[in-house]
């Protein structure tokens, strides 16, 4: 059965691109990314992008969502991209009044979810 929710169609598609790309672009060869749904309330369900990758050290966790903010501050860019992905994804989330979150371990892997707010007729 489908679960509808409240939102900007396109932008909400926007953050969860962003998020697996990201998990991808990060993660470990032949590594795995999950993308999760979880009701949590009536109202709310939290999406969740799981992976097993090469996890953020936890002092980088707060600074994640800041525009050009880039863990790899070494300015070699292996990775490439601009540090913006991530700050978009906290302004459409912000713009869509709800949360993200970041649980992430060193060599273990990192977990990005956020809550959207189901549709209720």
């Amino acid at each position: 059965k489908p679960i509808l929710v409240s939102g900007d169609k396109d932008k909400l598609q926007q953050v969860i691109t962003n998020l697996v790309i990201n998990s991808i672009k990060y993660g470990t060869y032949k590594g795995t990314t999950e993308v999760s749904l979880e009701s949590l309330t009536e109202e709310k369900l939290i999406v969740r992008i799981t992976d097993n990758g090469e996890g953020i050290l936890k002092e980088h966790l707060p600074r994640l969502f800041e525009r050009f903010y880039r863990v790899d501050q070494s300015g070699s860019r292996k990775q490439g991209g601009s540090g913006l992905g991530l700050s978009i994804v906290k302004h459409i989330i912000d713009a869509h009044n709800e949360n993200i979150y970041i649980e992430s371990k060193l060599g273990i892997g990192s977990e990005f979810s956020f809550t959207i707010s189901k549709y209720i007729n």
